[in-house]
């Protein structure tokens, strides 16, 4: 099921805080406070330890065509949770309550409702396709009948399951071309933690930025750099980007907002995800430069202004997934795309 419609998305005139720290090989490189970029107007400044805040003003609008997707299946629930070059979705539908479980699928476009391919991890009673690469793999997570979440890729259509350390909760939320996943376990103290896994190796790397806690690494693009997202308490939520090649983290908050979540990822490092505002609702994001000038557009669909999700970016584009909530209560798969 597709519905069209088209809106300019708005931009926040806004200023931007980020702070880029390069890790020294073998050790974190120091810790940061979580409130390290606040809302007031900054002098660039660097420090001893390579640290660099910049204040930057957002891009001008651009226009976006908004194209609302469910499966058929269910028309009240879906998100949209990953795209690839070909315009293949990754999602899933179901709220997850007593009765209406987590269903996963993935759909080619243009999306007519027989393109639409079930897909639920054996055995699972709820599956979250959260992830797809451009050879067709997939990534996400499923919960067992005790409860149990673990993370899986169904590498050339094969399942393989993921969990660290037989704790209760890890969930894959990104996939690369080279066989390389991002996401998060729970450990015993209830905090997340961060990694990444390859998948001809087997192990897992944390991804932590200095001075961390409660981390989620929640997207990994084709260079291996990774986005994610951490917080805890009072404090506000930050994302990341993790750049391989520099072995550095690059910390950054949508201006004014109490929660910054990037979920997606592309390979020109544009990022994507969601932020609160100070009202409380949440809005979609797109930020490109993020290392030269960060420049931050808000992005709401609008049958949904102000409960707008961005979850994907393809690879080479900017072709993004997500979801929002209508005015009947239904959460809505969306598919945005450049004029």
């Amino acid at each position: 099921m597709k519905i069209l419609h088209e809106a300019n998305s708005r931009s926040l005139m806004l200023v931007a805080g980020v702070l880029t720290t390069a890790l020294l090989a073998g050790c974190a490189g120091g810790s940061m406070a979580s409130n390290a970029m606040p809302n007031a107007v900054m002098p660039d400044t660097t420090t001893a330890r390579g640290s660099t805040l910049h204040q930057r003003k957002v891009a001008p609008a651009d226009d976006f065509k908004f194209t609302t997707i469910n499966d058929p299946a269910d028309t009240t629930f879906n998100q949209l949770l990953g795209i690839n070059d070909s315009l293949t979705i990754s999602g899933y539908y179901g709220s997850g309550l007593a009765g209406h479980p987590n269903r996963g699928y993935t759909a080619v476009g243009p999306y007519p409702p027989g393109t639409f391919t079930a897909e639920d991890f054996t055995g699972a009673v709820q599956t979250q396709v959260t992830c797809i690469d451009n050879k067709g793999n997939t990534g996400g997570f499923w919960i067992d009948n005790a409860d149990v979440t673990r993370g899986f890729v169904a590498w050339n259509g094969v399942f393989t399951s993921y969990q660290f350390k037989k704790l209760a909760v890890t969930q894959i939320l990104g996939l690369n071309n080279d066989g390389i996943v991002a996401g998060f376990y729970t450990g015993k103290n209830g905090l997340n933690h961060g990694f990444t896994l390859d998948q001809a190796v087997g192990t897992f790397t944390p991804v932590t930025p200095p001075g961390a806690k409660n981390v989620t690494a929640s997207a990994i693009n084709n260079l291996g750099d990774v986005v994610g997202f951490y917080g805890t308490g009072s404090q506000p939520t930050l994302g990341f980007l993790y750049r391989k090649k520099t072995n550095a983290y690059t910390i950054f908050r949508f201006p004014d907002s109490n929660t910054t979540t990037p979920f997606g990822v592309n390979d020109s490092d544009t990022i994507v995800g969601s932020y609160v505002d100070a009202q409380g609702a949440m809005h979609g994001f797109l930020l490109t430069d993020l290392l030269t000038k960060a420049k931050f557009q808000t992005i709401d669909d609008p049958l949904g202004k102000g409960t707008t999700t961005i979850n994907g970016i393809a690879p080479g584009s900017l072709n993004m997934v997500g979801f929002f909530v209508d005015g009947a209560k239904n959460t809505n798969g969306v598919l945005i795309q450049p004029k």
